[in-house]
């Protein structure tokens, strides 16, 4: 039996097929004060992922909310080698879409609520990219 392949909108286009692990968060993410910077960890206590370490795995969440500066946050994740291996997107807004093309971090949007609800934490996915889609597989 063949898994299915979801599709989004690429946003940060990269080369190759990415694998990794989802980490997922219901809430939306403010990268200005719910992620240590320097650790990738989150810091937000309300989070559903407080204390959980992004750096390396596939982010996935609706939307961001916050400040503008959100976008230098992501470049610094990135520049401290921290930051996720993917970001996928629900909503993507332009805070979180500068951010991810300032630190060349590979991202994702625009998915359908069938599609995203397929995404959840733990599972293994494999990721590439193609004429402005982007595709993902679930591995398990």
């Amino acid at each position: 039996m063949m898994s299915e392949v979801i599709n989004g909108t690429v946003i940060q286009e990269w080369q190759g097929v990415l694998k990794g692990t989802i980490l997922r968060t219901e809430r939306a993410i403010s990268f200005l004060g719910d992620v240590d910077i320097n650790t990738g960890i989150i810091m937000d206590s309300n989070s559903d992922i407080f204390k959980e370490k992004i750096t390396g795995k596939i982010l996935v969440f609706r939307t961001s909310r916050g400040s503008t500066v959100g976008s230098n946050v992501l470049y610094g994740l990135a520049k401290n080698n921290v930051a996720p291996k993917l970001l996928i997107v629900q909503h993507p807004e332009p805070i979180t879409i500068s951010g991810a093309i300032f630190g060349e971090i590979p991202m994702i949007g625009n998915f359908s609520d069938t599609d995203f609800d397929k995404l959840r934490t733990g599972l293994s996915i494999e990721a590439w990219c193609e004429n402005n889609r982007g595709f993902i597989k679930i591995l398990k």
